[in-house]
């Protein structure tokens, strides 16, 4: 990770920086708090910035989101959202994903963000760095994520990055295992679990 930056976990005592950070991109993509991959999702009638927002604090309240927040200095500037399948249902393109009777992860790496001002400086891998670090601390195991491919396409503008660029995730180890899209991957890698010293008894 770059001396920059500092990593925390979205729990209650981070909230208030999660928030800020959210404000201050215009509830992110249209108010979705970050709320797409988790089992209410984005998009139904009546659900506004404000209901995922109420949503995502009843996550964090209740313990049932794990997602990294990057500082620099004392400002969340980005963040990295992973957990299990249970936890992060919703993944585009579900149905060509399903089609593959692929054995379940035990983990995902849903939606990744970076503040505007700070992109293209190092905070997606610092978030990714610091996610898989907490996967491994939690026991590891097989670990999918589903970026874009950028290579032979046009660029393309964050929002269409949000589950991050394919060329991320090979840097960690993650090896394409099967095109679910036009230009969305399924990429796993697989995580040991943090070593422990037994002591002699």
């Amino acid at each position: 990770m770059e001396d920059r930056f500092t990593t925390r976990l979205l729990d209650a005592r981070t909230w208030p920086d999660f928030a800020a950070l959210v404000e201050a991109s215009n509830g992110v993509w249209g108010g979705c708090w970050c709320m797409g991959f988790h089992p209410e999702g984005v998009g139904r009638p009546g659900q506004t910035a404000e209901v995922n927002r109420a949503a995502k604090q009843a996550h964090v309240r209740a313990g049932t989101v794990h997602q990294i927040l990057v500082y620099e200095g004392t400002d969340c500037v980005g963040w990295c959202q992973f957990g299990s399948p249970a936890e992060l249902p919703n993944i585009q393109n579900l149905r060509a994903y399903e089609a593959a009777g692929a054995p379940a992860p035990a983990w995902r790496i849903g939606c990744i963000f970076t503040a505007s001002k700070r992109r293209e400086q190092g905070v997606a891998r610092a978030a990714v760095a610091a996610a898989l670090e907490e996967i491994r601390k939690a026991g590891g195991g097989v670990v999918e994520a589903y970026p874009e491919q950028t290579a032979d396409r046009k660029p393309q503008r964050g929002a269409y990055l949000h589950t991050g660029p394919e060329e991320l995730y090979t840097q960690f180890g993650f090896v394409r295992d099967r095109r679910i899209a036009k230009w969305r991957w399924v990429m796993r890698t697989e995580i040991r679990a943090e070593e422990r010293a037994v002591e002699q008894l």
